[in-house]
């Protein structure tokens, strides 16, 4: 994962100043908030994370029918 250096908080930093991180998400699409000098948070908008988390219909199709290949022979053995 890379991460632009405009993007990173520490968690002090936003805790003072959240609409500052806020704008960084606004500008650049993501923001990082460091805790103990460590990557511990991400902020993003929130139709980006839902449209992330939602696979193409294409993509699960494709994914199924690698998986009924790679297994045929255990799906016709359960099948008897």
């Amino acid at each position: 994962m890379n991460i632009d250096t405009n993007t990173i908080f520490s968690m002090t930093e936003a805790n003072r100043n959240f609409s500052m991180v806020t704008r960084a998400v606004d500008q650049y699409g993501t923001a990082i908030i460091f805790k103990n000098n460590k990557p511990r948070y991400e902020v993003r908008v929130f139709e980006d994370a839902a449209q992330d988390e939602t696979a193409a219909d294409k993509d699960v199709l494709e994914i199924s029918n690698r998986l009924l290949q790679r297994n045929a022979a255990v799906y016709e053995e359960l099948a008897k």
